[in-house]
């Protein structure tokens, strides 16, 4: 096994030298860095993750924990590019990533026991609808090092995309294009769903709009089956006191919503105008192309990992105000023009 010592007397350079070029240490030249790494990857050295662990007292291993009910969470494609761009940031800075759960084995322990039984450094938090959890709250609440996505916990780092200027900005575009008749199928119960909820009631309240009775119908994230239910349910009535445009929990439920809209032999946008949240790339294939508001999952992703990894340098403070991250109207072809 190549050691540090054997890159020294290869590059002619104390073991001192080599150890901070490996570490990436500013007091040594950018030229030596270079020729003491290159050669490192000639000789196929490896460095030893316990010896660093001893070395730095981090183990380089973040901690990743997604929670919800219904376990489709990884399915979804704004949090599986979420966490893809979390993996990569986290990799690019030299840190593995350990997904906590509550299940060893068949040993049961918390999802704190967890992240002390794999000695992580930190831990990413991102859940749908379980932040209030017991087991979530007792992580949190821990000494361990926190980042929580769409969710802001007191003392604690969090990446957040902006739901209320990102659903404000999508009911003004469909207000604009006409609508008045506006009903919102909104998802499970959670922050991020309240917070999209008020946002959406509070900008019909500015734009003079009313609400109508039973246009605010609750639905599901992820579930289009549901979706379809509740669209022919809300298409149902006579057209006068139909909705002329449905807003969904997300994308991916507009697969049921069109299906609908089909068996009930209407069209989009023709009969009815549909939208979307998230701006997943199956929202760009619909025909027509869903209106939706595009979440940068990709930068709240890079984000959480830099501020994740900063906290456990001790760079910032986990009393940090939250990372707000916009979003992007995808105008799209399923919202048509109406006169009022």
């Amino acid at each position: 096994m190549v050691s540090i010592k054997d890159i020294a007397a290869a590059c002619g350079v104390s073991i001192a030298t080599v150890s901070k070029a490996l570490n990436n240490h500013r007091d040594v030249s950018e030229t030596t860095g270079e020729l003491v790494r290159k050669k490192a990857k000639e000789m196929g050295y490896l460095p030893n993750s316990q010896a660093r662990a001893l070395k730095t007292n981090r183990t380089y291993n973040l901690g990743v924990l997604f929670a919800e009910r219904s376990d489709s969470g990884l399915n979804q494609s704004y949090f599986a590019s979420m966490l893809d761009a979390f993996k990569k940031e986290a990799e690019h800075n030299g840190y593995d990533i350990t997904f906590i759960s509550g299940n060893i084995g068949a040993a049961k322990m918390t999802y704190y026991e967890h992240c002390m039984y794999r000695n992580v450094d930190g831990v990413m938090v991102a859940c749908v609808d379980d932040y209030y959890d017991e087991g979530i709250t007792e992580l949190i609440e821990s000494n361990v090092p926190v980042v929580a996505i769409d969710y802001v916990p007191k003392k604690k780092l969090s990446v957040v995309s902006d739901n209320v200027s990102g659903m404000a900005e999508l009911t003004n575009y469909i207000i604009d294009m006409g609508h008045t008749r506006i009903a919102y199928i909104y998802g499970d119960d959670s922050e991020v769903t309240s917070i999209r909820v008020k946002s959406f009631t509070d900008t019909m309240k500015r734009r003079n709009i009313e609400v109508r009775e039973g246009f605010l119908v609750q639905g599901r994230y992820h579930d289009p089956v549901r979706t379809e239910l509740l669209v022919k349910d809300l298409l149902s009535g006579a057209k006068d006191d139909r909705p002329t445009c449905i807003i969904l929990p997300d994308d991916y439920t507009a697969l049921g919503a069109y299906n609908a809209i089909e068996e009930l032999g209407m069209s989009v946008p023709d009969d009815i105008s549909i939208a979307g949240y998230d701006g997943i790339t199956l929202s760009q294939i619909l025909k027509p192309m869903l209106t939706t508001l595009r979440q940068d999952a990709q930068r709240i992703g890079v984000e959480a990992a830099r501020r994740l990894i900063s906290l456990i340098k001790k760079e910032i403070s986990c009393d940090d105000a939250p990372v707000v991250v916009k979003g992007e109207l995808i105008k799209g072809a399923s919202v048509t023009l109406i006169n009022r």
